[in-house]
């Protein structure tokens, strides 16, 4: 494990007959339109707010979660049924959970195919409704690796929080690009196409996490139509997020892994 981005794939299928354009380019389209759909409404452009005001989206002042997201959708085609994620809820949060979620798990649930059309179509965008299995499988996918980054550097303070972290909330920034995106991108890399940042309940201390989504290359003889590269690190609010970064960064270069793709 390094503090370079991992990368996550999915090997959803789509059944769209439409070969005009090639499977891998639409997946990674349809990846930033679910991972812009399930952001919240400061991560999106002023026009995109305000149709979500048209729709009357009902955002929680405590953890910055819509409320009112409803399962409607125009394609009564698309299912309603609902995956439970491994991401625990904060004890902080379980009191004051969006409508849309379950209070009797303990894991957030993700949304459904009808769900995920309707939120797109508040953000503004024109969906398929062919597409929306595969836009939940890649949401899905996506935000488990996520989690399984974040739980990875949590791993470090099991000392002190037993119980392991929890999340508390999340919220997208895709145009606020962090620090670190803009130095690499000075050095020749391109810009992520989207960023979280992750509120996480360390046994009752909030830490940020920011994310990264970076396309990637599917790597050869991968079923996976997409491929995405996550970078995932505690944010630079506390002494100790910088003692922890730098000491994975330093482990990193010192183990000589950064050498393996130069041989």
């Amino acid at each position: 494990m390094t503090s370079a981005p991992s990368s996550s794939s999915s090997s959803s299928k789509n059944n769209n007959n439409d070969t005009s354009v090639p499977w891998s380019v639409r997946a990674s389209t349809i990846f930033k339109k679910a991972a812009a759909s399930s952001s919240s409404p400061s991560s999106s452009s002023p026009d995109q707010q305000q149709n979500q005001q048209n729709n009357n989206v009902v955002i929680s002042s405590s953890n910055r979660m819509p409320t009112n997201l409803e399962a409607t959708s125009q394609a009564s085609s698309l299912s309603t049924s609902r995956v439970t994620s491994h991401i625990p809820v904060s004890p902080a949060t379980q009191d004051n959970l969006p409508k849309h979620q379950d209070t009797n798990t303990r894991f957030w649930q993700y949304p459904s195919e009808a769900m995920f059309f309707a939120a797109m179509r508040r953000k503004g965008w024109d969906p398929d409704s062919e597409d929306m299995k595969s836009v939940v499988a890649i949401h899905n996918a996506v935000n488990e690796r996520c989690w399984h980054e974040v739980s990875w550097w949590e791993a470090r303070h099991e000392s002190t929080c037993p119980s392991g972290a929890t999340l508390r909330r999340f919220q997208g920034r895709p145009k606020d690009y962090s620090p670190k995106a803009r130095l690499l991108n000075l050095l020749g890399y391109k810009l992520p196409f989207d960023r979280h940042d992750w509120y996480v309940d360390r046994c009752g201390r909030e830490v940020r996490y920011v994310i990264d989504f970076y396309n990637a290359a599917v790597p050869p003889g991968s079923p996976a139509p997409a491929a995405v590269y996550l970078d995932v690190r505690p944010a630079l609010d506390s002494v100790e997020a910088l003692v922890d970064r730098v000491s994975v960064q330093l482990g990193w270069m010192t183990s000589m892994r950064w050498m393996a793709g130069k041989e």
